[in-house]
This record gives C-alpha cells, structure tokens and sequence, in this order.
C-alpha cells in the first residue's frame, strides 16, 4: 500500500489514511515495532487534524445556521 498524501484540511483523504493504517496492521502477521510505531505516531496526528477539522466544518454550519435564522427573521419582519 502506498502512502498518500494528507491534507489537515481534506477529511477525506485523512480518514482513507486512517483505514491503510489500521489495514496495515491487521494484515501484518508479525509486526514490525519499530513501523508500527510510526504508524501509530502519523495516526495521532491525522485523528488530531482530523478533529480539527470536523471542529471547524461544526462551526461552518452553525454560521451558515445562524445566516439562516437571521434571513428567516427578517423575511417574517417584513411580512408583518
């Protein structure tokens, strides 16, 4: 499995990085500590990213939410 490349503001591509990862250590019969371990390490920072990020597309739709709301209101403001 190649590595791809990864990108803190592409979940996507983070979560398909997570799932070689986690492949990676369920085909290995005897594993390798030493690759192991840095396949832990890039795990915790794509699920750290990847956190980030899910935080940040949660505060995109509360914006988007609160435009909304406000349209919302002004449209019955006017219909008054």
């Amino acid at each position: 499995m190649t590595k791809k490349k990864t990108d803190p503001k592409n979940l996507n591509l983070n979560l398909s990085r997570l799932k070689e990862i986690s492949e990676w250590f369920d085909d290995q019969q005897e594993i390798d500590i030493e690759e192991g371990l840095k396949k832990v390490k890039e795990a915790v920072e794509l699920i750290k990213t990847s956190r980030e990020r899910l935080k940040s597309i949660e505060n995109e739709f509360e914006e988007i939410k609160k435009k909304i709301d406000i349209e919302e209101d002004y449209e019955e403001n006017d219909l008054e």
